[in-house]
């Protein structure tokens, strides 16, 4: 599903990708966990096509994405790809269900298409009586849910999610996160997400370890790691 190669990303003199390769199946949740400034955001706004690497290639689906022009990466980011990111991004002048058709809109999808879709998705969230309801109307919690539907509007192959619970309370963290696996189970799609939320990471289906621009396992973050972040 994702295969990362030897991706390497620096922005003047730091180097914040030191030579990442990854391979993330299809279907599965994985966490991207590590300390500020570790490179989570780069590598994961790198699967995203937000921004390239130095050097390297980067796979989704099959599609080497490194290689496409940028009105051929502009179209494969809004059909295979999902984003959700810690603030919702819901768009204050549409409603609810307005806000989840955007991506469908852009990739020109007909009206009455694109409404049936995100009416599905509502209701699969269970926020149908919000359809109609503007971003300063709803919940954090309901807020995020939105942008979960929207993330889903065009079926992508891959979510890609930055901190998606760090604005929410505890009980929407929990609901949050189990609907992350709900929606695995119903829909097929792979789970990318960077979290400072241990009891998320915990959960995954994987939990991939950065430090300073590489992949480090769990055991050397614990052993070798640790006491230096402790002094």
């Amino acid at each position: 599903m994702i295969t990362i190669q030897n991706i390497t990303k620096s922005f003047g003199s730091l180097q914040v990708l030191k030579g990442i390769d990854l391979h993330i199946d299809k279907g599965e949740i994985v966490s991207i966990v590590g300390p500020s400034g570790a490179g989570k955001t780069t590598l994961l706004q790198i699967i995203g096509t937000l921004d390239k690497p130095d050097t390297g290639s980067v796979c989704v689906d099959s599609i080497d994405t490194t290689t496409l022009s940028q009105k051929a990466l502009s179209d494969f980011r809004n059909r295979h790809l999902g984003f959700v990111f810690q603030f919702h991004q819901l768009l204050p002048e549409f409603t609810a269900v307005e806000n989840i058709m955007i991506p469908a809109f852009i990739a020109g999808t007909p009206r009455k298409e694109a409404k049936d879709r995100a009416e599905e998705l509502l209701q699969f969230m269970g926020l149908t009586d919000r359809a109609n309801h503007k971003p300063a109307e709803l919940s954090g919690g309901e807020k995020q849910r939105i942008a979960v539907a929207r993330a889903l509007m065009n079926n992508p192959a891959v979510i890609l999610a930055d901190e998606p619970s760090g604005s929410l309370d505890t009980q929407n963290k929990q609901e949050l996160h189990q609907l992350f696996f709900d929606l695995r189970d119903r829909f097929g799609q792979t789970f990318v997400i960077v979290t400072h939320d241990e009891q998320l990471a915990t959960i995954t289906d994987r939990t991939i370890h950065m430090r300073d621009g590489l992949l480090v396992t769990p055991e050397v973050t614990a052993e070798t790691l640790a006491p230096e972040e402790n002094d």
